[in-house]
């Protein structure tokens, strides 16, 4: 069992379905140390059945980290969460907020707000076996149970099992007729929600999550909140990760984007080396010169050539050949 580890809650990055991968978060570690990065969601049954390593693996730079787990059943997220306090993680991370149709087929992710008894067994099950922190993902409301007598009955029944650290996306999610990334756009932001939350809530840790997209704007949310997620202007816009790091962690003068890039190589090397395929590397990098002149080209690029048998680094030096 590893050492329990001080984590800074003040900002960190969403985990991400299909994004949040292990290459995404060492590029974060060369833009930040300090922000918490997640893992994208991985469910028990991924975990249970099969190789571990494939959906445990993470390089030890990318501390600290947080599991991100979809499940419902008690008795299996126990075991996911034992498996990974051992593997190092930092964090486990309940989801009670994803909405789309197939996590709901499996009965997780923010279909659950329904289910508070069922959430807090779960939670009180995995702090059952572990040291780290076990912390809830969650919405604030989801279909027609979104007043703010349902969100408090949840948040009450949850922390009674143990858990202190809420993630709540200022957002509500309905379940039936929107997309995943309708429901990321078009229910609206409710932070006012978030902040009556802390105040009826002093004891617990709440963090806000949902289209913060500015310096200016952490700051202002940090003024209630214990912490802010990031979500996809993270990833969309990587360079932003650095200014945060400038901003609110070490005052200092952050690395060029190019300087960025070339620090990347060598990781990339290594991981082409081990038969991973340069394409899924690189998307992680697609937009990070995004509103610079020969960004267009340098997207271009990297899309036309990186699939391609072969490909290595040298597809990135050449890229970086068109930026003006």
């Amino acid at each position: 069992m590893m050492p329990n580890r001080i984590i800074n809650r003040k900002i960190s990055i969403a985990p991400m379905l299909d994004w949040s991968d292990r290459h995404y978060r060492f590029f974060v570690r060369l833009l930040s140390k300090e922000v918490l990065v997640y893992t994208e969601m991985i469910t028990t049954g991924a975990i249970l059945h099969n190789d571990l390593k494939r959906f445990l693996y993470f390089h030890p730079v990318e501390h600290p980290i947080a599991l991100q787990l979809g499940g419902s059943v008690p008795k299996e997220l126990m075991e996911c969460s034992k498996i990974a306090e051992q593997f190092g993680y930092d964090e486990i991370n309940l989801n009670v907020g994803c909405p789309s149709g197939r996590v709901q087929s499996g009965r997780f992710g923010a279909c659950l707000m329904a289910y508070p008894g069922l959430v807090a067994d779960c939670i009180a099950a995995m702090n059952s076996v572990v040291s780290i922190p076990v912390t809830v993902k969650t919405r604030i409301g989801i279909d027609d149970r979104d007043s703010y007598e349902d969100l408090t009955n949840f948040v009450k029944t949850v922390a009674s099992a143990g858990c202190k650290i809420f993630i709540i996306h200022a957002r509500k999610a309905w379940l039936k007729g929107l997309n995943p990334k309708e429901n990321r756009e078009i229910p609206p932001l409710q932070y006012e929600v978030v902040q009556q939350l802390k105040k009826d809530f002093p004891a617990l840790q709440i963090i806000v999550n949902g289209g913060i997209k500015s310096l200016t704007a952490i700051t202002e949310h940090l003024t209630y909140a214990d912490g802010v997620m990031i979500g996809r202007q993270a990833y969309y816009h990587p360079y932003f990760i650095a200014q945060i790091e400038q901003a609110f962690f070490t005052g200092k003068l952050i690395p060029s984007k190019h300087e960025v890039i070339k620090s990347f190589l060598p990781y990339i090397e290594a991981a082409l080396n081990s038969g991973v395929n340069l394409q899924s590397i690189t998307k992680s990098i697609l937009g990070f010169y995004s509103g610079e002149p020969g960004a267009r080209a340098w997207r271009r690029y990297l899309s036309e050539h990186t699939y391609k048998k072969g490909a290595g680094v040298n597809i990135i030096e050449e890229a970086l050949k068109l930026l003006r």
